[in-house]
């Protein structure tokens, strides 16, 4: 991974961000394609699922300190493990092709690595 700035000015500098970003645009896209009954279920879920991604990249950013932004960091991984389920899920329900998730479980696994790329190179927190 390309060494990031972790206190960029900016959380939009950040690679994750902007990788992320797309992920929540691709899911937003995908989950038009579902039912009606599932726009306020799995749908819904998982929208918010992936909007949650890089929301909490840049939340934990926006704090500057590298024990909050670890912990942010790793919500983002645990949002980014709820897309990837719930893609597998709407595969598994016929809402979405193989063709459709392949794509995404790509996008999904690079993002994965380069979040604990970045947490590797935050500072140790010390215990309270």
């Amino acid at each position: 991974m390309e060494k990031e700035k972790v206190f960029a000015r900016n959380y939009r500098e950040l690679l994750v961000w902007q990788d992320a970003i797309k992920i929540a645009k691709a899911v937003y896209q995908l989950t038009g394609k579902f039912p009606k009954q599932e726009m306020y279920a799995l749908a819904d879920q998982l929208r918010r699922a992936a909007v949650s991604v890089p929301s909490n990249i840049a939340e934990g950013q926006a704090r500057k300190s590298p024990g909050d932004f670890r912990r942010f960091l790793h919500i983002s991984l645990g949002s980014l493990a709820e897309v990837d389920t719930q893609l597998v899920l709407a595969q598994e329900f016929g809402y979405l092709s193989k063709e459709d998730v392949d794509p995404m479980d790509e996008q999904i696994q690079n993002l994965r690595k380069k979040l604990y790329a970045l947490i590797n190179t935050l500072p140790p927190t010390t215990n309270r």
